[in-house]
């Protein structure tokens, strides 16, 4: 046992919550970022402004999606180039096969191959044979073995997240909008979350106005700690920067998570708000204003495939009251009474800017 553990240490393979469910759900959540998402942003330019080139440029991007996301999951595990450039092969083939649930396919698939790929990395003379041949053989042979079922299961939890949400839009509303905030202000990833689940429309537009509410939220409650490099790091970037704060005292919480559970119910019900733009956005809130970009995405593309006519004032004055207006008004309207009762303290809120 003594000799095992001593290879596993020397090999860097740590089994824990924090190296997979944290590290390396976030880290796909960057790769995500620097693919799907960013090749969306690029193509909806484009196809505002009739660019050929970027709708071009975007599709590339896009289509890398499975290996960036591999590629990122290699690297938050700590592989040696050999066994991380190879990830680039097995993330092509999970997110293929894993369908709709691909992320999440990649997410599984990925670690074991990188963690048998670390093993026998530098084991041998013909390392350059050996580590790669073992990375991808295991990589896509566990992708034609496991991601079609973990697709089809992601898929089913997101669609009867979704079916739940059309069927009860007031709470399930309240639900989706409460638990993705808090993934996306807790160090995983809502954005990997909401992209393994698949989860749009209605449920994704909920998503959309939780995890705005934790940012606008904490940017604005935080803003007498943090002026304006506190209100943009956190409004536009993340509320994970309040992580050690919530630590300290959880109370500082609550207002985020109450204007949430306000915001997601109004998107669901009064304004019908819905991401049909990529799944991954549904997590990203206003960070780079992903969350925006995508719901206006899925605006364009339903005017263009007949679901949707126009795009309404009534939609825009949505999106702006639930992105923006609300989390902020509601956030400091629940903190004013937290801070008179000594449950907010002065610089409970102070970030290290």
């Amino acid at each position: 046992m003594e000799r095992w553990m001593a290879f596993l240490k020397r090999k860097d393979i740590v089994f824990s919550v924090k190296r997979y469910g944290i590290e390396a759900l976030g880290a796909m959540a960057q790769g995500l970022f620097a693919s799907l998402l960013i090749g969306t942003i690029i193509s909806t330019l484009g196809e505002q402004i009739g660019s050929e080139v970027l709708i071009t440029v975007g599709g590339y991007a896009k289509a890398a999606t499975g290996p960036a996301m591999a590629a990122a999951i290699g690297y938050a595990l700590k592989c040696p180039p050999l066994v991380l450039f190879s990830l680039i092969a097995v993330g092509e083939a999970a997110n293929a096969l894993g369908g709709a649930g691909g992320p999440l396919a990649v997410l599984v698939v990925t670690i074991f191959a990188a963690e048998f790929g670390k093993a026998v990395s530098k084991e041998t003379k013909i390392d350059i044979i050996v580590t790669p041949c073992v990375t991808i053989l295991v990589g896509t042979l566990l992708s034609m073995w496991w991601a079609p079922a973990i697709g089809a299961a992601a898929s089913s939890v997101g669609n009867a997240i979704m079916w739940a949400t059309e069927l009860q839009p007031f709470f399930m509303g309240m639900i989706v909008s409460v638990v993705v905030g808090i993934a996306l202000t807790l160090p995983i990833s809502s954005a990997a979350i909401c992209a393994a689940l698949g989860l749009t429309g209605l449920a994704g537009g909920a998503a959309v106005a939780g995890c705005c509410a934790q940012m606008i939220g904490f940017a604005v409650m935080s803003f007498r700690e943090n002026k304006w490099g506190g209100l943009f790091a956190q409004g536009i970037g993340t509320s994970m920067l309040q992580m050690g704060n919530i630590v300290k005292n959880p109370r500082i919480w609550i207002p985020p998570i109450l204007a949430s559970a306000i915001t997601g119910p109004i998107s669901t019900c009064l304004f019908q708000m819905k991401m049909n733009g990529a799944a991954v956005a549904s997590g990203m809130g206003t960070c780079g204003l992903v969350g925006q970009i995508g719901v206006y995405t899925g605006w364009v593309q339903d005017i263009a495939n007949g679901a949707k006519t126009a795009i309404t004032a009534m939609d825009w004055i949505g999106l702006l009251l639930i992105c923006f207006v609300l989390p902020a008004v509601l956030t400091l309207i629940f903190a004013a009474p937290m801070r008179k009762m000594g449950w907010i303290l002065e610089d409970d809120l102070k970030l290290d800017l």
